[in-house]
């Protein structure tokens, strides 16, 4: 798919993620854009919940994130992030995951999510924006080395002849985590329109379970489910009670200044 240049506004775009530095294809650059987007973009599945059909595609994602100061979930920030890479200047290419259930120790089908891989200097890094609580910055992508961010330690290995592994370190278990399996092979923004619209639809997908709307902070994490909100800065974790609509529209627009859908 060629990305056309006159869909994605790339001053509106870095307006909406706070981005105040350089648009050239450096690492520096790759790290401060992700770093940006992850501050500024929640990862959220309202319209799921308010019954609107979610369309991949370059003008109606940039229009919801860009332009209607929305967030979504991995086929909407890592499709539309993938754009934006590309008109940088970025060697990027768009990867399919299939994430660990934790509930059913399995993974989920081809397609369940949706990664980007990008070379920089003849160094490959995973681009992850569209996976909540996740890495604030791009993992390099080696083998069973620990790759240390600030949301925690990761680590990459070979889990069989086709899919590599993101497990993350957990220290007060002394173990691995898996997070997801991820291909190589180059993929297309249609390739995830059947697992997209499964996600929007499918009483077993978790995202038609209940509403989420989360996002990375300077120090922590702000969560809003239907249920709660949980506020993280440091190591300092607040829970407040959800009531009712009203106290998630209040939620929502306080920590997320999302007013309309």
């Amino acid at each position: 798919m060629v990305t056309d240049p006159s869909v994605i506004d790339i001053r509106r775009y870095a307006s909406r993620i706070k981005y105040l530095g350089e648009a050239r294809p450096t690492l520096e650059v790759l790290f401060s854009l992700q770093e940006s987007h992850l501050l500024s973009v929640p990862f959220e599945n309202l319209d799921i919940h308010a019954g609107r059909r979610i369309a991949l595609g370059e003008r109606a994602l940039f229009e919801k994130v860009v332009l209607r100061k929305r967030g979504g979930f991995c086929y909407e920030l890592n499709g539309l992030f993938h754009f934006l890479l590309k008109i940088v200047g970025f060697n990027v290419k768009l990867l399919m995951g299939r994430v660990y259930d934790h509930n059913r120790n399995s993974y989920g089908p081809e397609f369940d999510h949706m990664l980007i891989l990008a070379e920089v200097d003849g160094v490959q890094w995973i681009v992850d924006i569209g996976f909540g609580d996740f890495s604030l910055h791009p993992l390099r992508f080696v083998l069973n080395q620990p790759l240390s961010d600030r949301n925690g330690e990761f680590v990459i290995d070979q889990f069989d002849d086709e899919y590599f592994r993101v497990s993350r370190y957990l220290p007060e278990e002394r173990r691995s985590s898996p997070e997801y399996l991820f291909s190589l092979q180059e993929r297309t923004l249609g390739d995830f329109s059947d697992m997209c619209q499964y996600h929007q639809t499918s009483p077993d997908s978790h995202f038609t379970s209940q509403r989420i709307c989360s996002m990375a902070t300077a120090n922590g994490r702000i969560t809003l489910t239907d249920h709660k909100l949980i506020v993280t800065e440091g190591k300092t974790r607040k829970e407040i009670i959800i009531r009712d609509q009203s106290d998630f529209s209040e939620a929502l627009a306080r920590y997320f200044n999302i007013v309309q859908l």
